[in-house]
């Protein structure tokens, strides 16, 4: 200890310290990261002899030995921990001062030769009477350092008394410092005098200082001065929340424009958190439900715009047609501007997929200078999802709408009900029922989440719900909507939309230049009628995306040739394929017994055939084709009038007695059901046994009764849009739906003959030919010669609805 003789086998494992004072004749305890100095560390055990020099410049991270201040303590290994990724422990005792005189090696750590260092005026008279004078002045200032005064009435010699005492204290390493690099122990002792005035002058005036704020001390001084020391301790127990963050939070929720009651209950909670370990359980929570009331817009608002001109402009540069459905949009807008505040309806566009109702409500909110969000309730079965989670759950959260309205940061969006027909119920509630409150103008000024447990207004809000089909929604959110129906494009339409938005965003989409791909008319058309069979336009723009990836893995490889390339007939079917779609209308009514309707769907009309064919029985009756219990009434109905109107329709009454009759709906694999198959099946039915072929070019829909009258059906629009898609030039529609074909667009009309029939009798006589074919012949020419493509391939696999 001190300054007594050692015996060392040079070299020794040398350990530089960042920071700190290591002073000769104590246990230190050294934290230890460095990688070079946690392997010296690892290969030390108990009683082992290292060096510990001082760094000059403690930011230096990689030190050489000229970086080390000349005298450093050599060491004697006590205990060494290991505290995984926080590095090494080191418990060392300090035992006499060396100058480290080279570096032997580097790696993995460092070994230095030295030489010890033996300090000058260690016994004289002076020195002595120096190391008395400190002991007795050290018991004086610190009084209750029981320790430091045991050690120092072990301690004879002078230079590690002056050593001990600087130890004990609580100095700095700057203070420190000279006392290690001073060797003379006179000198040595005089710093220490010095030392000890500083630190008596100090105490002296802390607690002069602390006299003073005590008797000033007023009640918010204490509870800062309390708050200040509950954080020390939560410090040292590792549970200490950062101050900045929690004064942000205040800051947030201070400025939040809150009701009395909210700031109330907001006050309350801060205080709650304040006084409580970051690590708990419950700290969390609260610090979630704070940050989401100073998140939420309780009055910031967008600076919504009510140009109705700008609007229509955006409207018509976005979106190809739908002129009704632009023009409602534009009414509901202009009823917002003159209503001011007034709360309007809520908006749902319906309509098959592909349409554009999600980008309309896009257009919507860019032209009114609205942020958007968009929330899909596709598959949605938890009624939470809506209303949010009660804070006694685990893992609680705010509903979408107020989460939704979190990140728009105004209280005046435009909100996206995506899909709101897809929403389903399970034992965790009804989550449509959730959203009568949000979307009903009446109530949401008041709407409640479980979550906030606080009235957040909702009436600003602009609510734009899609769906697909409005038979799925409850009659009383059905009643809260205001519907605005989309049905799907023409073929020249179509054709429009590719022209003006679909090629080019595909080309830019990916990666080349705007005039890289030339489309005739003719060829999109082409597109449009051999690969999809749809409403709206989501696979013409995945042909058309086809035909760019082809453009760019030329363009990637080299081969493309310099200037556009131009589609025609050969690279279409090179790129796309063959033909997905074909034109079957004059093979479906090759042979009497077959008819061609109308189905509504909900992704737009369909074309329906109903087959018929008889066999020598005893007038059995088999329907087939996955048909509901509607659509199997239907074609018992139609065979009662037909058995019951026989002989006006040239038939032997005798032949259904003789007969066994097979209906069937293709495809199979489609559940079909509605009543509005009744003419066709009617149609299809007196075709087989009058022999008169149904019409080619000509489709059907509409109920039939018992008595032979056709009552109206929905979806009009829908299956005269199909029935155009398919190439049929007449339709035969209920008398009663005339003033339906007021939704079916100019350019459709032009295209059909439209047949408005009351009666069966009239049907018959537009959709039968007047040419009787002879039973046994047809039934010899039922084989054609492209049976299996007598079908559209690519059904899509839904329930049809006629």
């Amino acid at each position: 200890m001190g300054d007594a003789h050692l015996e060392i086998d040079w070299p020794i494992g040398f350990l530089p310290l960042r920071v700190g004072v290591a002073l000769p004749g104590n246990i230190t305890t050294i934290p230890i990261g460095r990688e070079r100095s946690v392997t010296l560390a690892n290969s030390l055990s108990s009683g082992d002899i290292l060096g510990i020099g001082i760094q000059k410049d403690s930011k230096v991270d990689d030190p050489s030995l000229a970086d080390l201040h000349e005298t450093a303590v050599l060491a004697r290994v006590k205990e060494v921990v290991q505290r995984g990724r926080r590095g090494v422990l080191l418990t060392a005792e300090t035992l006499q001062r060396f100058h480290p005189t080279s570096l032997v090696q580097s790696a993995p750590f460092w070994k230095v030769h030295g030489t010890l260092i033996e300090s000058s005026n260690a016994e004289t008279e002076e020195a002595k009477a120096l190391a008395e004078s400190l002991k007795n002045r050290v018991k004086q200032l610190t009084p209750n350092e029981d320790a430091l005064k045991r050690n120092l009435e072990k301690t004879r010699h002078p230079g590690a008394v002056a050593d001990k005492i600087t130890s004990g204290l609580a100095l700095s390493a700057e203070d420190k410092l000279p006392i290690l690099l001073e060797l003379d122990v006179e000198e040595r002792l005089r710093k220490v005098v010095d030392l000890l005035a500083k630190a008596k002058t100090r105490a002296e005036l802390k607690e002069r200082v602390d006299s003073e704020v005590r008797r000033e001390l007023t009640q918010s001084q204490k509870e800062a001065m309390l708050r200040q020391q509950l954080r020390a301790i939560q410090k040292e127990l590792g549970d200490e929340e950062p101050t900045d963050e929690l004064d942000s939070l205040n800051d947030r929720l201070q400025r939040a424009e809150l009701s009395e009651d909210l700031r109330k209950s907001v006050d309350r909670e801060f205080k709650r958190l304040r006084g409580m370990p970051a690590g708990h359980a419950e700290a969390g929570v609260i610090r979630n439900y704070l940050e989401l009331i100073a998140d939420l817009p309780w009055q910031a608002r967008a600076e919504a715009r009510f140009d109705l001109e700008e609007v229509s402009a955006r409207l018509e540069a976005d979106h190809h047609g739908l002129d009704s459905v632009k023009r409602r949009i534009l009414e509901h807008m202009a009823v917002l501007k003159l209503g001011g505040e007034a709360r309007g309806t809520i908006l749902c566009l319906s309509g098959p997929p592909g349409v554009g109702k999600t980008s309309l409500a896009q257009s919507v909110a860019e032209a009114t200078g609205r942020p958007l969000q968009r929330i899909s309730l596709g598959g949605v079965r938890d009624e939470a999802e809506i209303r949010g989670h009660r804070r006694t759950y685990v893992g609680s959260l705010p509903g979408r709408i107020l989460a939704a309205l979190r990140k728009s940061k105004v209280k005046n969006p435009v909100i996206v009900l995506d899909e709101i027909d897809k929403l389903g119920r399970d034992f965790r509630g009804d989550p449509e029922s959730a959203l009568l409150e949000a979307l009903d103008p009446e109530q949401n000024a008041n709407f409640t989440d479980h979550y906030l447990e606080h009235p957040f207004d909702l009436s600003e809000v602009m609510f734009l719900a899609t769906a697909n089909e409005l038979s799925r929604l409850s009659t009383p959110l059905r009643d809260r909507l205001e519907i605005i129906e989309i049905s799907g494009y023409t073929t020249q339409e179509k054709v429009a939309i590719a022209q003006d938005f679909l090629i080019e965003k595909q080309l830019l989409r990916h990666g080349l230049d705007a005039r890289a791909l030339s489309i005739g008319e003719s060829m999109i058309g082409t597109i449009v009628r051999d690969y999809t069979r749809e409403a709206g336009v989501r696979q013409l723009s995945r042909e058309v995306a086809k035909i760019c990836r082809a453009i760019a893995l030329s363009v990637a490889r080299g081969t493309k040739k310099e200037g556009a390339v131009t589609l025609d007939e050969a690279r279409l079917r090179e790129t796309l394929g063959r033909p997905k779609f074909l034109d079957d209308r004059a093979e479906s009514t090759f042979v009497p017994g077959i008819a061609s309707g109308l189905a509504w769907t909900p992704v737009g009309g369909e074309v329906l055939y109903v087959e018929t064919t008889r066999m020598k029985g005893t007038g059995k009756v088999e329907i087939t084709g996955q048909l509901g219990e509607v659509m199997r009434e239907s074609a018992r109905a139609a065979l009662a009038y037909l058995r019951t109107h026989a002989r006006s329709l040239g038939v032997d009454p005798s032949v259904f007695e003789e007969s066994d009759l097979h209906i069937h709906v293709p495809a199979g694999a489609v559940p079909k059901d509605g009543p509005s198959a009744g003419v066709t099946m009617f149609t299809a039915l007196a075709s087989l046994f009058s022999g008169r072929r149904s019409r080619s070019d000509t489709a059907m829909t509409g109920e039939a009764t018992l008595r032979g009258r056709v009552l109206p059906v929905g979806g009009i629009k829908e299956k005269v849009l199909a029935a155009h898609r398919a190439g049929f030039e007449r339709v035969i529609l209920p008398a009663r739906n005339e003033a339906d074909l007021e939704e079916v667009p100019g350019s459709v009309q032009t295209d059909i003959e439209v047949i408005f029939a009351s009666d069966m009798h009239e049907v018959l006589n537009a959709a039968l030919e007047t040419d009787r074919v002879e039973q046994d012949a047809a039934f010899e020419t039922r084989t054609s010669p492209n049976a299996d493509t007598k079908y559209p391939r690519g059904e899509t696999d839904h329930r049809s609805r006629n």
